[in-house]
Parts: C-alpha cells; sequence; structure tokens
C-alpha cells in the first residue's frame, strides 16, 4: 500500500533505519486548504515506520515551524536524518520565516533520542550563505531572474575521507546569463554536526534547480541523485537529453563525493510529462536499492499527494541506475 493520509497531502519525504524498522519522515499539509499549491506554505512534517516500506503506520505530526518571530517561522520543508557515534539523531531541514515572505531559504538542525520528538538546537539555524566562501553563491533574491534565494534540501552524510560530515544542497550560482543555468549543489563540511563550513559549490548548470539532492556511493561510483522540473532544463541540457525535458529524478556521477560530478548521461532516470513521481529517494534495503518519492500529477490533472510504492533500481554494465518498472527495466 502506498503511505498516504486520508486528510493530508504528502509530497518531498526521506527515510532512515534503525534496526527492523524504517522511519519515513515528509512534508504534509491539510487537504481542507483545497488549492494544493497552498501546501508549501502550510507545512509541518510528518513520521510513519514500517518494516517492508510498503505498509506504513502513521504516527503524527514530528517538526513544525517555530513561534513567530523566528528565522524558521513560516515553513520547515525538506531534509534528512542522521544519528551520531553516541546514538543521537540529527535532523537537518530547510527553514523560512514571514518576515522574508519565505523566499530566503537557511537550513535549521534539530535533534532526537526516539526519532519523533525534535529540539531544536539552540535556535535551530546552522548554515546561510554567509563568510568567504558566500562569494560562490546567488547570495541575494535575484528578484525578476529567479523565484527564491535557494539553499534548501539538505543531504548530510558521513565523509568517507575522514572523521567528520558532509552537507549537500540546493542552491544556485551568480553571474549566469541564462537562468536555467545557474542551478547548484551546494556543499559545507562539519567535524561535528554542529560547526559547519560553506564551501564551494560541488556542481554548477544543466538546470536552473537541482532539488532534493542525495548522495551515495554503489559499486566504487557515487552518486548524486535530485530533481528538477521540464520547464528548468537549460538550453543546452534539454537539447542533450533523449526525448526532451521531463519532470522528475536524474542524478549526476563521480568518483569521489566531493566531485568533480557530471551529469548522467543518456535518458532521465525517472521522468515524464505530466510527471508521475517527484522529489524521489533511493533507499538501500538489504535486496538491493529501491526509488521512492510523492505521486505528482500523473494523469495531468489534480495533485495526488501520496508516497508511491518502492520500485527497484539496478546499475547496468556501464555504471549507470535504470528503475525496474514492473514490466521489467526502464528503457
Amino acid at each position: 500500500m502506498v503511505l498516504a493520509l486520508d486528510d493530508k497531502w504528502i509530497w518531498d519525504s526521506w527515510y532512515v533505519r534503525d534496526g527492523d524498522s524504517w522511519h519515513a519522515f515528509f512534508l504534509q499539509a491539510d487537504k481542507a486548504l483545497e488549492d494544493p499549491d497552498l501546501r508549501h506554505w502550510n507545512v509541518s512534517q510528518g513520521h510513519a515506520t514500517s518494516t517492508d516500506l510498503s505498509n506504513w503506520s502513521h504516527l503524527g505530526t514530528c517538526f513544525a515551524p517555530a513561534d513567530r518571530p523566528a528565522w524558521d517561522d513560516y515553513t520547515t520543508w525538506t531534509g534528512s536524518v542522521v544519528r551520531d557515534d553516541e546514538g543521537l539523531w540529527h535532523l537537518f531541514y530547510t527553514g523560512t520565516c514571514h518576515a522574508e515572505d519565505g523566499l530566503i531559504q537557511r537550513i535549521g538542525h534539530a535533534t532526537s533520542r526516539d526519532l519523533h520528538s525534535w529540539k531544536r538546537v539552540g535556535d535551530g539555524l546552522c548554515l546561510d550563505l554567509a563568510g568567504p566562501t558566500a562569494e560562490a553563491y546567488e547570495v541575494d533574491h535575484a528578484q525578476g531572474f529567479w523565484h527564491d534565494r535557494a539553499m534548501r534540501d539538505p543531504w548530510v552524510m558521513r565523509d568517507p575521507a575522514g572523521d567528520g560530515w558532509l552537507m549537500y544542497f540546493t542552491a544556485r550560482a551568480p553571474g549566469i546569463a541564462e537562468p536555467n543555468g545557474g542551478g547548484a549543489i551546494g556543499f559545507a563540511t562539519s567535524p561535528d554536526l554542529h560547526q559547519w563550513t560553506l564551501q564551494e559549490p560541488v556542481f554548477i548548470g544543466g538546470f536552473g534547480q537541482l532539488e532534493v539532492p542525495e548522495v551515495f556511493e554503489k559499486n566504487g561510483r557515487w552518486y548524486c541523485l535530485f530533481c528538477t522540473a521540464a520547464e528548468h532544463f537549460s538550453k543546452d541540457q534539454a537539447e542533450a537529453t533523449p526525448g526532451g525535458p521531463v519532470t522528475g529524478t536524474h542524478y549526476l556521477i563521480a568518483d569521489d563525493p566531493r566531485g568533480p560530478w557530471r551529469i548522467a548521461p543518456g535518458p532521465f532516470l525517472d521522468g515524464a510529462r505530466p510527471c508521475r513521481r517527484y522529489a524521489a529517494r533511493i533507499v538501500h534495503t538489504d535486496t538491493g536499492m529501491m526509488i521512492m518519492g510523492f505521486a505528482d500529477r500523473p494523469e495531468g490533472k489534480g495533485f495526488v499527494g501520496h508516497i508511491m510504492d518502492p520500485e527497484p533500481v539496478i546499475i547496468d554494465e556501464d555504471g549507470l541506475l535504470k528503475v525496474v518498472s514492473p514490466a521489467g527495466p526502464a528503457a
């Protein structure tokens, strides 16, 4: 069964395993809003558990915007969860505030012992586009050029080259004439999950935005999943994509998590027009990789808003990812 709620839309999600249980965290909003486009500004984070990624027990809301005034009093959007060496869980999330009309994004930090009751670390704010490296990013909201000041969707993982941690996030680079050429994967490092240093982006180009990054290694190669929309392909990338622009999830590849990264060649991994599934994650199970994301507007009509059942992902002989549909591997 899909992960769905009768009274709420569900969209972006992220997952963590604790023993035999999978924990899903997801953005949610009340269907009483009637207009699904309003969900982004009326958001909280939900929590559900499963032992098989298909049958879910909903545990209710686990995190929400702060009381006003605060840097994250408007939205608490997409993030990721990791566990430190002492067993404490850390949530990194996207926040915006009413004072800035939700247009300036920053990254926050909360912790939990039970994966459900989250407490902000201080006021929650852990990273902004500031300091000597900030000039590598589109720091100010480029009004009339792009719709927001992008710094969101943090993906945090252990640094395979040391004792610290790496963070990847959705961002934009400055000084690029084509709006759809300025999308970037931002990057930061930390020795302890608390003190973060902004680094230069690890990838720029191809799309106006590369949302919901997820970085992982398989068979000695590194993959960075991201999602984007057909209208956010750069001119060159639209021409280079077999079949043309679609909306969904694709990926970058590299030999090292710090890059250099490049857009995976060939067909888009998991896209369609209209969009079938968006903001997908690859979940690593005992039997292989599974892709999971939310049902968008697969029939081109109303927004669906639930998490679809997992589908297998394989790696072909060239090291490229392929989604295995019920009818067999994707073309």
